[in-house]
């Protein structure tokens, strides 16, 4: 089982997300409840397209950390 990070953006109707480790793997969502839930499953989508290509999963490699100020 792989973890992979996602960023959550506020945009200002919506909710976007990608992760860095996955390129062009994007979602959004209405609440930010449903915006993992659709990234979850861009992300698994992403991977099934990757392995019916015979192309590499990328590993997870990112990490986040919050300064505080």
């Amino acid at each position: 089982m792989r973890q992979f990070l996602i960023v959550i953006e506020r945009a200002p109707r919506n909710y976007s997300a990608y992760s860095p480790d996955l390129p062009g793997c994007i979602a959004t969502g209405k609440t930010k409840a449903e915006v993992q839930r659709n990234m979850q499953e861009a992300i698994l989508l992403h991977i099934k397209g990757l392995r019916e290509d015979k192309l590499p999963i990328p590993k997870p490699t990112s990490s986040a950390d919050y300064i505080v100020t």
